[in-house]
């Protein structure tokens, strides 16, 4: 796979394609995708020889965001794609391109209350039918934090420095 052929395509099927230190991160590329692209963006994805290492969600403001964890088959290349839900707390299904979404979707559905329009069978895969409704991973308005506060930020020069951290007290 050639990795700079890859980030040309991913740009032109995400909003933002960001690399970031994998020694710090843990994944190559950091990407938005749009609801209306992200079916597009899974199929390169599939095309390109990724697979779906995790999908699950997030609930900060200004709203849920679901997470695609990529890792490629034969180089060492992953991705970290992030959506946000509408205004409908929906997003289209990925499972038909990824059967390994199917439970994961179903999943984030139970606890976040995400609708993943397309699904074939987004019935309740871990709480009870009549708990249907319950979504125990939302917070209320005033829990949230912004997506920023949640993000992993690059270590600052000051924190790198040794005298930049805190001292034991003696005693």
């Amino acid at each position: 796979m050639e990795v700079n052929a890859v980030v040309q395509q991913w740009k032109a099927v995400t909003e933002k394609v960001e690399a970031v230190d994998y020694a710090t991160t843990g994944y190559d590329y950091d990407l938005s995708v749009t609801d209306e692209k992200l079916r597009d963006f899974a199929s390169l994805m599939l095309k390109e020889g990724f697979y779906l290492v995790d999908l699950m969600a997030v609930h900060v403001n200004p709203a849920v965001e679901v997470v695609y964890q990529f890792a490629h088959v034969e180089t060492r290349c992953r991705v970290m794609a992030r959506a946000f839900v509408n205004e409908k707390s929906e997003l289209p299904t990925i499972a038909d391109i990824y059967q390994g979404a199917n439970w994961h979707e179903r999943e984030t559905r139970d606890f976040h209350g995400v609708v993943f329009v397309g699904h074939p069978n987004l019935e309740p895969l871990i709480l009870a039918e009549e708990d249907v409704d319950l979504k125990p991973l939302l917070k209320s308005e005033k829990g949230l934090k912004d997506v920023a506060a949640v993000r992993r930020a690059e270590p600052s020069d000051e924190a790198a420095k040794p005298e930049a951290a805190t001292k034991p007290e003696q005693s």
